[in-house]
């Protein structure tokens, strides 16, 4: 009796996980596609872009995302400037030379 009951509920199972995956438009969203999506839509200031962004994946996950993102773009823009890291993101808030 046991038996049939675990197979029917491993049907049933089954089949929620299928749905769920047919409902599913494309891939998943990675952490760092997230984080870009989240960047730029809060630069244009679109909260329905930054609230889909935002729904992607966990709060950690875009924190970690966008803190990533930003790492990379200072140094990205120190390069570019020839001037350290420090200053450009000293620079990029309006705060004074150290």
């Amino acid at each position: 009796m046991w038996g049939r009951v675990r197979g029917i509920g491993s049907k049933v199972i089954s089949g929620w996980r299928a749905k769920e995956r047919a409902g599913r438009t494309g891939r998943p969203h990675n952490l760092f596609e997230a984080a870009a999506a989240y960047v730029s839509a809060c630069a244009e200031d679109d909260q329905d872009r930054i609230d889909e962004a935002a729904g992607w994946v966990s709060p950690e996950a875009l924190s970690f995302g966008v803190n990533e993102l930003a790492c990379r773009a200072v140094v990205a823009l120190a390069r570019e400037r020839d001037e350290s890291p420090g200053t450009v993101a000293r620079a990029l808030l309006g705060l004074p030379a150290a």
